[in-house]
This record gives C-alpha cells, structure tokens and sequence, in this order.
C-alpha cells in the first residue's frame, strides 16, 4: 500500500537529523597546538612561508601524483593565481564556465581579461568541448573548466580542442577533490588547476583557504611570483620583485591543518562515493529522476548529490516532487542556479567604478557588452535538484534517501 506522503500529513520517513561530516578532529588541534607551543617556546610568532606551508605543499603534490603546490588564502584566490601564472596580455579572452561560483569567474577580470561565457552540456551543470568551440576566435587564450558537483567534465575533446587553438586550460577543481577521469585525477589533465579548501570542501586548510597546483615547473613558479608581489621565486639574481602582484599566501596555520586533512582526503572521498554510487545504483533504471550524467570512465567525489529528473516522467513539478521529498526529512537544494552571468556585476560591468572594463575599453576590441548564450544552463538548473551527502553518512543514512524519493515517486 502507498504511504501517505509526510507533505500530506503522514509519516515523516526521516526523523532524526543526518549526521554532522565531524571533518575537523583532534588531530587538526594536536597540529595546531603543537605550532602555537613551538612560537611560545621559540618566541618567534608563525607566519607564511615556513616549514608548515612547505610540508602541506608536498603532502598536496604527493596526494596528486606529483608536481607542483602553491597553497593560497582562498579558492578564488587560487583561480586567480592560476590564471596570473599564464601572464596572458590584457584584453585577452578566457573561456569560462556557466554555472560555477562567482568567484569562478571574477578573477578574470582581476588579471586583466575578459570572461567570455560557455553555455553548459546538456547533460549536466558542465560547460563541454561543443559549447567551447564556437566561442574560440582570434583573441582567446584561455579555457576554464570547472568539475561542479564533484562530476568531471569531459575533458579529452576540450584538451584537443586547446591543443588545436594553443589554448590553455585551467582545471578548476573547488569541488571535485579526488573527482577521476580516464584514470587521472582531476587538476592534472589541464596546464594549471585551481582547488578551494575552504570549511565546505572535501578537505580543508580551516576557515578559507585553496591550492594552485600544476605538473608544469614553469607555470608553477610564475604562479608562486603572482601569489606573492612579484618576488623572485625560482630567479636568480633578481634586484626585486618582478611583476605586479598582490600578496595571496595562506598561514602557517592553515597549512598545519592541511597536512592533517590531506591524509584524510583518500578516505573521504571514499566516504562520499559509497554514498553517491549507491544512490546512482538504485535509480539507473528510473524513468522519472535519476543521478545525473557523468562521463564514462570517470568517477564523481560528490561534493553534492545531482539529480536529474525527467519532466515528461515526473508526475508532478520538480518543485512538487523536491517539497515533498524535503518533507521526509531529506536534505534538498531544488535549484542550483549559480550563474555569474545573470548577475548584476557582469551584466552591468560593475567592475572598476563606471569605466565598463574590461568591455568599454579601447583596446578591446570585442562586444562592447558581454555576450552569453546559456539556454542549456537554464534548463540544467530547472530539471536537476542537489541532495547534500557526505563522507560521514552510514549506509541506514544512504537507504533512507532512497527509501524517501521512492515513496515520494510513488505518493505524490
């Protein structure tokens, strides 16, 4: 018999809340306290640069398979180090997902560019090589690729692509920590990565935080130059600072705590994918709502749970069904609609008083307002839903969500 679903007054299937993720743990304070003993103990305060900042740099390349690590004071900060690394000319074009965090997007226009916008693949919150192409002219230089969800984009025909037109391509992996695809790891397939570790992530370096990491030794220290006012990493005899830059660097104390949860990486990753690969099991065959796409060969780490559904077999609205399954105590985002081109700054060039820069300038010689098509990355935002999961979720925890988009499937 058909349950009476918990939004009609009926049971509510989930009672209790889901558990906490618990990501920050006592050996987090150990390492910080051990650092705070060492400066009372040395008289000397912590800073940046140091021993700590060094060891989770290497911890970070050694978790990626190699090459090289710059820890930062956030994920936006990281994307914009990334892109400084390339020392592209003002005025050039970079290539920029559609849905993504504004901060995602901003630091383009930070080093001087101009984001020009990819609509996404059909299938997902992902822009894609199709979306890309018609969009390379003679003024690109760059693509950003950003792994939303924790789902890879596909990434080969982009790669080809950006080898055709001597493109770069900078992987930004904020959500997709141990995210692999065709056997690599997420933020070794493009020329420069970008990771956030701020307090949400898989792993984290506390508060904020984020990574610019490359297998390019060039890259890697025009990168560090850029996240430090120009000093002379990896030059000698420089007589000073030798580009404009601001100063990026992540503490001591962030790195202290890295190096503890980058050992824990493998394990929450792990965590959250018996999680997702659970529930993608137990919807493959489901007309109405299923997980959403993913490339072949590639694993998702599920940052979040995204699920597609179908309309046309949905027997309600995606807003019914979501209200309802949010009823049975499941943790659902309806609509993630995060795209920068539909806000006020990019869509009003509010960005350096009333000067239009990049787009109003002379030596741009582009649109003068910014272009964007995104009829697939509206539709991606109206017929997919997220539900939050993560590492610390028990398998009861993970048979309730099904259970409860069942009984809604069948109740509403």
């Amino acid at each position: 018999m058909t349950q009476k679903l918990a939004i009609h007054g009926g049971t509510k299937l989930r009672t209790k809340p889901f558990p906490s993720r618990g990501l920050i743990g006592v050996e987090e304070k150990n390492a910080v306290m051990k650092l705070f003993d060492d400066a009372i103990a040395s008289g000397n305060a912590f800073g940046y640069n140091g021993a700590p900042e060094k060891q989770y740099e290497q911890d970070f390349a050694a978790y990626m398979g190699g090459g090289f690590a710059d820890a930062v004071n956030s994920g936006t900060n990281a994307l914009f180090c990334a892109l400084g690394a390339l020392e592209l000319d003002a005025f050039s074009e970079i290539i920029v997902p559609p849905i993504t965090d504004p901060g995602g997007v901003m630091p383009v226009i930070y080093v001087g560019c101009v984001p020009v916008v990819a609509d996404a693949d059909p299938r997902s919150y992902n822009l894609c090589a199709e979306t890309i192409a018609p969009l390379i002219n003679e003024r690109t230089r760059a693509i950003v690729v950003a792994h939303i969800a924790g789902d890879a984009v596909e990434m080969e025909p982009i790669m080809a692509l950006a080898k055709k037109h001597s493109l770069y391509v900078v992987e930004d992996c904020a959500q997709s920590h141990g995210t692999s695809y065709h056997g690599q790891r997420t933020g070794t397939i493009g020329h420069i990565a970008a990771f956030s570790t701020m307090f949400g992530k898989h792993h984290c370096t506390g508060g904020q935080g984020g990574i610019v990491y490359t297998r390019d030794e060039k890259l890697h220290w025009q990168g560090r130059r850029f996240a430090d006012r120009g000093k002379p990493f990896g030059i000698e005899n420089a007589a000073g600072n030798v580009r404009a830059a601001i100063n990026c660097n992540l503490s001591d104390l962030g790195a202290v705590i890295g190096s503890v949860q980058v050992k824990k990486l493998p394990g929450i990753t792990a965590g959250r994918q018996r999680v997702g690969e659970a529930i993608k099991a137990a919807f493959a065959d489901n007309p109405a709502i299923q997980v959403g796409w993913q490339p072949a060969n590639s694993v998702s780490s599920y940052w979040f749970l995204r699920m597609t559904v179908n309309p046309k077999a949905l027997p309600c609205s995606k807003t019914d069904f979501c209200a309802a399954l949010a009823a049975e105590g499941i943790p659902v985002n309806p609509s993630y609609r995060h795209i920068p081109c539909e806000a006020p700054w990019f869509k009003n060039k509010n960005t350096f008083g009333k000067s239009g820069f990049p787009w109003n300038c002379a030596d741009y010689k582009g649109p003068k307002d910014p272009q964007y098509s995104i009829v697939n990355a509206i539709k991606a935002a109206e017929n997919n839903f997220n539900i939050a999961v993560h590492e610390n979720y028990t398998d009861q925890d993970t048979q309730d969500i099904i259970d409860a988009i069942n009984k809604v499937l069948a109740g509403i």
